[in-house]
């Protein structure tokens, strides 16, 4: 993963002024892409939202427009092909999208704008791997921004100690 860093951060640089972004999902892809949402709004204070991608033609859909940053969790999972369509639909609305994905795909090469590489693994470890290119990208987007990324405003500790 470390020899992504250097693409993240380039593609960051990239992504720092947009004001929106949308993460998809689906399958046990669908929390990892909430979370990816989740560390962005958390460290670089720009929105973004999650969801799942069978839902995205429910609402999401409609916020799709000019380069709008799609991040799309493409692992070649049971989800894959339904996750293709929905980066189609991204396209033909002119969103932009930013697909996390085993190497070699060159069907999703094709029709991504950008494209994170996670190594391929089993099924249920997959969210771990990608998890940490969407970790990486809200890092660099927020460093960028001038964010403080070890104390974000406003967060307190869900947990403490006493």
């Amino acid at each position: 993963m470390l020899e992504q860093d250097g693409r993240i951060a380039a593609l960051a640089r990239e992504l720092a002024g947009a004001k929106d972004f949308l993460y998809l999902g689906r399958g046990l892809q669908y929390p990892i892409a909430l979370e990816g949402a989740l560390k962005l709004k958390e460290i670089s204070y720009i929105h973004a939202e999650g969801y799942a991608g069978g839902e995205m033609k429910h609402g999401p859909i409609a916020l799709i427009a000019d380069r709008l940053p799609v991040v799309a969790l493409m692992p070649r999972d049971g989800s894959y092909d339904r996750m293709l369509g929905n980066i189609e639909e991204v396209r033909a609305r002119d969103g932009l999208v930013i697909a996390i994905a085993h190497p070699g795909d060159r069907t999703l090469a094709a029709k991504a704008d950008h494209v994170i590489e996670v190594p391929p693994a089993a099924e249920l470890l997959l969210p771990i791997l990608t998890t940490i290119p969407l970790q990486l990208l809200a890092y660099h987007i927020a460093v960028r921004r001038g964010c403080d990324v070890d104390q974000p405003r406003n967060l307190a500790k869900s947990v403490t100690v006493e």
